[in-house]
């Protein structure tokens, strides 16, 4: 009999797009190309849990929706964790109000977070006794409950133990790419100053530092992705600091950024924190070279084969663009990126850890 899933996705999943929203998009179309039957829903929605072998859910950091539904299921359940941290972010760029979240842990900045989305109307809050449990407390008992936890990287997986200390079964499951969707046309050379930053305008992706490195320098940045939101502010101030070589776009239609991943020697992703970096995985594969950073699990997709940068630092920024602008494009990162980092690669994954999951 066929398996049918649940994926279960924060309530914001396509109103505020992220590397989650691809996560869950790509690996639910795969899935189904290999015969499983699989919803998205939304943590908002009304869920016939009989109707479901299994429930997957993302995203620790938001268990008010996973306590809710695994408890209401009463059906196995795996978490694909895509645990972020902001440590670092809020070390570097927090002033005002938002300084206390220097001084609180990370676990009840993101309390605070959660309840003033759902205060403000911004975000659906499907559990009422998150309140009370708060959220470290929450996220153990999940993690002492789901069969199985699917982190993107050994890294990751590190770091849920580290945080969360409790016996939980895990699986790593990469992120990735479709190749079919990135097709390079080996014809057409490279601008070797033209480099692009794609990721959604946020303080924790670092693109203030990133202007202020290349501000009146010989490459031309092109800035594509739009603000996040309660972002505008920030999203303002890189516009007001940025030089004539600094270009914004919004999101653009795949063809388009199509083109910029071609003509682009380098890509740049200089995050406080990345779980895995999606456009670094795109970028690689349109043959661009790789700028980020080691906070977070870069280095266990990229190992030695990107350029690595300091985010607190513009002159480590300039200084890693410069280096990636004249190198060779990197054969190794294609072929491990092609070999494992598919979201093909991904959902045969995910279906032996449901297997698992299943007969636990």
């Amino acid at each position: 009999m066929k398996m049918k899933v649940a994926f279960i996705a924060r309530s914001t999943l396509y109103t505020v797009p992220g590397g989650d929203t691809v996560q869950v998009v790509q690996t639910a179309r795969q899935l189904t190309n290999m015969g499983i039957e699989v919803d998205i829903l939304l943590s908002k929605e009304v869920i016939p849990y009989e109707e479901y072998d299994l429930l997957h859910f993302f995203n620790l950091i938001r268990p008010a929706d996973i306590l809710y539904h695994s408890k209401m299921a009463k059906k196995p359940f795996v978490i694909s964790t895509i645990l972020c941290t902001y440590g670092e972010y809020y070390k570097y760029n927090r002033a005002g109000l938002g300084a206390i979240f220097t001084h609180l842990p990370a676990d009840g900045v993101e309390y605070l977070k959660t309840v003033a989305r759902w205060i403000l109307g911004k975000d659906h809050l499907s559990s009422i006794d998150y309140l009370w449990k708060g959220q470290r407390k929450s996220i153990i008992e999940i993690l002492k409950r789901a069969d199985m936890v699917l982190p993107n990287s050994e890294s990751e997986y590190r770091r849920v133990q580290e945080s969360y200390p409790c016996k939980v079964t895990h699986m790593i499951i990469p992120n990735g790419i479709n190749p079919d969707k990135f097709p390079f046309n080996t014809t057409l050379k490279k601008d070797e100053s033209l480099v692009i930053c794609v990721a959604r305008i946020e303080g924790r992706k670092n693109h203030l530092n990133l202007i202020k490195a290349l501000n009146n320098t010989r490459f031309k940045l092109v800035i594509i992705g739009a603000p996040a939101p309660n972002q505008d502010d920030y999203y303002q101030q890189c516009r007001s600091i940025a030089a004539t070589n600094i270009t914004f776009l919004d999101r653009i239609p795949q063809q388009e950024l199509l083109e910029y991943y071609q003509r682009a020697k380098v890509h740049i992703l200089p995050s406080w924190f990345e779980t895995t970096g999606l456009s670094s995985i795109e970028a690689t594969v349109m043959h661009c070279n790789i700028v980020i950073t080691d906070k977070g699990d870069t280095r266990d997709y990229f190992g030695d084969d990107a350029v690595y940068c300091d985010p607190s630092k513009p002159e480590s920024l300039l200084a890693a663009v410069e280096e990636a602008s004249t190198a060779p494009f990197n054969e190794n990162l294609l072929d491990r990126i092609l070999k494992n980092y598919t979201w093909k690669q991904a959902a045969v994954q995910t279906l032996k850890a449901y297997q698992l999951a299943a007969i636990a």
